[in-house]
């Protein structure tokens, strides 16, 4: 099995997101990661789901998917050939002996402190998956209190565009 990004490009439709979720859920795929949010074109939204799953199957739901009506177009999304980032919240244990040490290791990631308490940091990260890891690493032995991760966000590479011919109509 071989982890798969698409990004479809969909009317912002209710119930759309439930039927294409429905279409992983049918053929047993676990969806690792899926994203969903509005384009810069009205009505138009982009869902981007992360799958691992043989390519066989995966191009089975690929046809079934363009047949729903509400789905426009949908592009696999290779690593090298588009940008594709992580966002997390991550709250540390950090009291007055760890808190410099905490906020040494945010600033080497380049992430960001969110939120202060006496107790604890918040802590926003974004990058890819590699960079995500490793900050978790980093931050574990002072002690993670809780997570929350949005999905996978990814866009192409170069001046191409999955709304081109939307836009141009």
């Amino acid at each position: 099995m071989s982890r798969h990004v698409l990004s479809l490009l969909v009317e912002n439709k209710p119930g759309l997101l439930t039927r294409v979720a429905g279409l992983f859920a049918r053929r047993g795929f676990n969806i690792e990661s899926l994203a969903v949010g509005v384009t810069e074109v009205p009505g138009l939204s982009r869902i981007t789901v992360v799958v691992d799953v043989d390519e066989l199957p995966l191009e089975q739901v690929t046809k079934q998917l363009n047949k729903l009506i509400n789905v426009i177009k949908i592009v696999e999304l290779d690593a090298a050939a588009s940008v594709q980032r992580e966002h997390m919240l991550i709250k540390v244990r950090a009291d007055n002996q760890t808190r410099s040490n905490v906020i040494e290791v945010v600033n080497l990631f380049r992430a960001s402190v969110v939120d202060y308490a006496t107790d604890a940091l918040v802590v926003e990260v974004t990058g890819d998956r590699g960079k995500i890891d490793a900050i978790l690493r980093a931050l574990e032995p002072f002690g993670i209190k809780e997570l929350a991760q949005s999905g996978l966000l990814a866009i192409g590479r170069g001046g191409k565009s999955i709304t081109e011919r939307v836009l141009r109509g």
